[in-house]
């Protein structure tokens, strides 16, 4: 059963702990980057095998089993990712950034290009879930960014076939390419490139410990978007809100793996009874009960503050991945609210709404680290190249200040650089 708990009762140690890990991967994942680093495809289909199950002669998705995975979606799946697709890409659209120069006419012309990463791959998770919708959240800014290649990476199924729902949503993001390797193993092929998978520049995309970890490791020869923790949801919700719903959303992070965590704030002590007891009514009759169960009686809790001001000061020191905001008149609360990835306002938005449909993005940051962090975007795919241009008598009026300001750091060399085109006119 989830966890009451009345803040200023209950030690702030406590009231804002964090799920953490239970286990340490970091040298099987070494490991598995070392191999794939020597052996390449090899490696990659052993670990396919081991792992998933598959025998494979290929990693490679091929356009006829593409072609296959469409003609098995039901027609009504591809027309709601067609839209879930439209609105993804309206949202993503208004992110690109432009460049710009700076000219002001004294010889002295400063800018910055935007140029997007040549290659880009995605991590699509497919063990306890399968999830087309990332790869529309992964693919679509991508596109939108100008990456010229988009490679995805996604575990087969024991019949070496790729979920068709994932194929489905791959071929209406339009992915160059698809590979049948997850894990560790997927991210290193990724990273330093095989016989068949090329190496990329920038990897996004969620997964598990071991994709995790593997991320971390491979930072520095690659970007990345960030380290996903376990999915998290936080409602600050008043005393009117319908325990159904608040359960029902707390519910739909709980399903995702044991390790999630649901939180709901509250000022009402008499909702946060009625959300606990729908929590058991609500529980049993998922497909997904058993970490819906494990999920809510190792994580959840539910905080009754005094008032809500207090309950989004609470939520921003947690700064969860998805919050939301069940209460009248959400807009008057939004500046309140300084640390979440995703906010859902209102009490007819749910955070699924964002997971599929509504547009922003759902990759989002996790553990607490939406202080410093934001959601996967346009600007995760780009790069911002400055330039400096100086004519010759813009540089006589600056120069003297640069070699006076490099003496100052001891850096006589950079000082001289500054003013040797100035001596060598002088001669």
């Amino acid at each position: 059963m989830i966890k009451i708990m009345k803040y200023g009762e209950i030690s702030e140690d406590e009231i804002f702990a964090r799920v953490t890990p239970q286990f340490d991967v970091s040298g099987i994942v070494s490991g598995i980057l070392a191999d794939v680093k020597e052996n390449g495809d090899k490696a990659l289909l052993a670990y396919t095998e081991k792992f998933d199950g598959a025998k494979l002669d290929s990693l490679a998705v091929t356009k006829e089993e593409i072609d296959e995975a469409l003609g098995l979606v039901e027609p009504e799946f591809l027309r709601i990712l067609k839209t879930a697709a439209e609105n993804i890409t309206k949202f993503h659209k208004l992110q690109v950034r432009e460049p710009f120069v700076i000219d002001e006419g004294n010889g002295v012309i400063m800018g910055q290009k935007i140029t997007p990463v040549d290659a880009a791959g995605l991590y699509v998770p497919g063990g306890t879930a399968a999830y087309p919708s990332t790869v529309l959240m992964d693919a679509i800014p991508a596109k939108i960014a100008g990456v010229r290649q988009v490679v995805m990476v996604t575990p087969p199924q024991k019949n070496g076939k790729v979920n068709p729902a994932i194929l489905a949503a791959a071929s209406v993001a339009g992915i160059d390419k698809i590979f049948k390797v997850g894990g560790a193993q997927a991210i290193a092929a990724l990273s330093f490139g095989t016989e068949s998978v090329p190496k990329v520049d920038k990897i996004v995309g969620p997964g598990n410990a071991f994709v995790a970890e593997a991320k971390k490791q491979v930072f520095g020869t690659v970007s990345i978007d960030m380290i996903a923790g376990p999915s998290e949801i936080l409602i600050v919700a008043d005393g009117k809100s319908d325990p159904k719903c608040v359960a029902a959303d707390l519910l739909s992070q709980a399903e995702h793996d044991k390790l999630a965590s649901a939180v709901l704030v509250t000022d009402s002590s008499a909702l946060a009874k009625a959300v606990s007891e729908e929590l058991e009514k609500q529980i049993p009759l998922l497909e997904r009960k058993e970490i819906a169960r494990a999920s809510i009686d190792a994580n959840g809790k539910i905080i009754v503050a005094k008032n809500l001001s207090a309950a989004i000061e609470i939520a921003n020191e947690i700064a969860p991945e998805h919050l939301e905001l069940c209460v009248d008149n959400p807009f008057d609360y939004l500046d309140l609210v300084r640390h979440a990835g995703s906010i859902f306002m209102g009490r007819n938005c749910p955070e699924a709404l964002g997971d599929y449909m509504a547009g922003p993005n759902h990759t989002l940051p996790t553990s607490g680290t939406a202080k410093f962090s934001s959601p996967l975007s346009v600007d995760d795919f780009v790069k911002k190249t400055q330039y400096t241009y100086f004519t010759k008598e813009a540089l006589k009026d600056i120069a003297y200040d640069v070699e006076f300001f490099a003496k100052k750091e001891g850096l006589t060399a950079h000082a001289k650089s500054a003013v040797i085109r100035l001596e060598e006119n002088d001669e």
